[in-house]
């Protein structure tokens, strides 16, 4: 592309007050109060003593504020300015400023938090009944539990304290904040997230793992999933509190074990006509060989784990082993073991595959760092446990926009709804005082965006006489 004009120095000026850079926060707000986003926080959230005056009042307007920046791309509370822009305040009420925000944030506790968090789970059953997303929850949900480390600079910040992530593969220490995070998905269905917990960076993974497995799958139950759900983890979550947990509800489990003393012997007791080649969705075939480049193969054994605990658990012990490529000069082949316990009633192979989808987990944390969880921006901790639960609520409005856009959009990143669906540049008119958005013609993305406008505001649409 080139210029095709020569332009003078003063030729732009920032004086339209009818331009907004974010039209599609209309449709996205709209959708949020169809789902009660106000009346919940109205409902659950209360100050009854705050260090400014006036900092606690109308917590409903100011945290629909925040989640309407961070869906028009805010990742900082400076960057909630972006609401307040051009004709932004003639589309919406109680639009404050960032520091009116900042000021909110902080007066907020730990048990103000957890209203929060309550807040976001009622809104995600909402949205589910109001969009129909997660189609075919009624039938197979999964719950994946996982946890990351996001880093902090500031010296100020409580909470933070050095803790393990992994950067390119390697294990190091970063100061920072650890979220441990829950999401709910399904088998044609982009997953949601059920609720997010900021802890200390230095806090174990599995650190309250237990009961945000329970309050995930109370959340997954009442948004319709009258069918099986299976939880998912790493490791960290392979413990008797977690599969109790999952074994109370009545769901089932997919849990990774660490390899002790007794989980070798299991896997030693493997019969070796016992094991079985498996295709992963994707696998290579080697064109001389004709045979999968992958050689990862599978067997199952019934082991008890958790037999030093008042509730030791009996289920199916699935081992997947790959050859240890490192051994190059090997006399025999040398396997690396991967168990997980399961009670799922799935084929060994199958049962192996799902398992293996956990990892659709780290695409949410992707979306979620992509956005507006790419930095705590407060020092207090509270703050930015508020700050985090507005993520999800954010994450989960954006899946549901996407849903009712359809498309390729069901299933888009969070960078690409924003993008398409919400940053899209307007000017406000008023023909007749009649209230109308001119939108850019030639929109690449106008189908679904109109997809996305008439499926909110139909039930609006007044009958024809």
């Amino acid at each position: 592309m080139q210029l095709s004009h020569a332009w003078p120095q003063d030729a732009p000026r920032f004086d339209d007050g009818n331009l907004v850079s974010c039209a599609g926060l209309v449709p996205v707000m709209a959708l949020a109060e169809q789902a009660g986003l106000s009346e919940l926080v109205a409902g659950k959230v209360a100050f009854t003593a705050t260090m400014v005056a006036s900092a606690g009042a109308n917590p409903a307007g100011k945290l629909t504020a925040i989640v309407a920046g961070m869906a028009g791309g805010a990742d900082s509370i400076d960057d909630l300015n972006i609401i307040r822009a051009g004709g932004m305040p003639r589309l919406f009420d109680h639009v404050y400023a960032p520091a009116t925000l900042g000021q909110f944030l902080r007066e907020f506790t730990h048990g103000h938090s957890l209203q929060v968090a309550s807040v976001a789970r009622a809104h995600l059953v909402n949205l589910v009944t109001t969009t129909g997303l997660l189609p075919g929850i009624e039938q197979q949900a999964y719950v994946d539990i996982d946890s990351l480390l996001r880093p902090v600079f500031g010296h100020t910040k409580q909470g933070a304290s050095f803790g393990h992530t992994k950067i390119s593969g390697k294990q190091v220490l970063r100061r920072g904040l650890s979220p441990l995070v829950t999401t709910i998905s399904t088998d044609h269905g982009a997953p949601v997230v059920a609720g997010i917990r900021l802890r200390a960076g230095k806090s174990g993974s599995g650190k309250n793992a237990a009961s945000m497995v329970a309050e995930a799958i109370r959340t997954a139950r009442a948004a319709g999933a009258t069918g099986e759900i299976l939880v998912r983890g790493d490791s960290a979550y392979g413990t008797s509190t977690v599969v109790n947990a999952c074994v109370t509800a009545g769901v089932r489990f997919s849990v990774v074990l660490t390899q002790n003393r007794a989980v070798q012997r299991a896997i030693a007791s493997i019969d070796k006509h016992a094991w079985t080649p498996v295709r992963y969705p994707g696998a290579v075939l080697d064109p001389d060989t004709g045979e999968l480049i992958s050689d990862a193969e599978v067997a199952e054994v019934e082991f008890t784990a958790f037999v030093s605990t008042h509730h030791p658990v009996t289920a199916r012990l699935i081992v997947r082993r790959v050859r240890d490529r490192a051994k190059t000069d090997e006399l025999f082949p040398v396997w690396r073991y991967h168990p997980f316990f399961t009670n799922n009633a799935e084929p060994t192979v199958q049962a192996d595959i799902t398992h293996r989808r956990h990892a659709i987990i780290e695409t949410v944390f992707a979306d979620l760092i992509d956005g507006p969880l790419a930095h705590l921006p407060s020092g207090r901790f509270a703050a930015n446990s508020v700050w985090a639960i507005c993520a999800v609520i954010t994450h989960n409005l954006l899946r549901a926009a996407g849903c009712l856009a359809g498309g390729r959009h069901t299933a888009a990143r969070g960078a690409t709804l924003r993008r398409e669906l919400v940053v899209v540049p307007a000017r406000l008119a008023r023909p007749a005082g009649r209230r109308v958005l001119h939108l850019p013609s030639h929109w690449p993305w106008s189908m679904p965006w109109t997809a996305f406008w008439d499926a909110v505001f139909a039930i609006h649409t007044p009958a024809a006489a």
